[in-house]
């Protein structure tokens, strides 16, 4: 399995054709379906102001910045992290147009698309859930990511949560222990998951059977159904 990066980035505005500039790159790395410790964290010094609305958003100003590293000293760091990853990105068109700004003013010829595969949270998301909100915020309250912390957005902090909101969406980590198990029996399966869920699962599982009287009530309303509907798919495969 390739490696897959969750990235988030903060910036000094809104319009990378204005001008604005990266001032946090944050990333974590997923392993396996899990978080790992390996994360990519660094503040930049952008040599230029940070709008006022974007730090009602971020909090981080200039004076903060003012002794950070620029793009150009951590390019060669990035690049190394990123090669060959599949990128996880909210909106991903946000942050890849500044990361590929931010390497074009450095005067390097790396551009997002030549480093890595990206895929994008956001019409994922759509899809999911027509209709729904899609914000990072609304995402993890759906899939009850605690984001109690996000008081104000941060790339490392945002990047952790939608992390979790990825494996969440993509079916979480219980999916994959099964897929990657299919080969095994059920009792060795039951075992795994019993054994990532803790201690306290650990006790037999009780399986309640239906008499017959309960599946002959479940068909008579399955035949129910059939004869306002025309037919009911699942009395087809109802066997007692």
């Amino acid at each position: 399995m390739s490696r897959q990066i969750v990235l988030d980035t903060e910036t000094t505005g809104l319009e990378v054709e204005q001008g604005h500039r990266i001032i946090e790159i944050g990333c974590v790395e997923l392993r396996d379906r899990r978080v790992i410790g390996n994360p990519f964290h660094h503040y930049l010094n952008p040599d230029r102001a940070v709008d006022a609305g974007a730090v009602d958003v971020h909090g981080i100003g200039n004076e903060q910045l003012a002794d950070k590293p620029r793009f150009a000293d951590i390019a060669d760091e990035l690049v190394a992290y990123l090669r060959d990853a599949e990128l996880i990105i909210h909106n991903a068109g946000f942050d890849v147009g500044f990361l590929d700004a931010e390497f074009q003013r450095a005067r390097r010829p790396e551009r997002i698309a030549t480093l890595c595969k990206v895929t994008d949270t956001l019409p994922l998301a759509r899809r999911l859930h027509p209709g729904g909100r899609a914000s990072l915020d609304a995402l993890c309250k759906r899939y009850a990511v605690d984001n109690s912390n996000r008081e104000l957005h941060g790339a490392l902090l945002d990047a952790r949560l939608l992390a979790d909101v990825y494996l969440g969406m993509t079916g979480g980590q219980s999916k994959l222990l099964l897929e990657r198990d299919s080969d095994s029996t059920k009792n060795n399966v039951l075992n795994r998951v019993v054994n990532q869920l803790g201690e306290s699962c650990k006790r037999p599982l009780q399986v309640v059977r239906a008499d017959v009287g309960e599946l002959l009530r479940h068909r008579q309303r399955l035949a129910g159904i059939a004869d306002k509907a025309g037919r009911c798919l699942w009395s087809d495969d109802l066997k007692l």
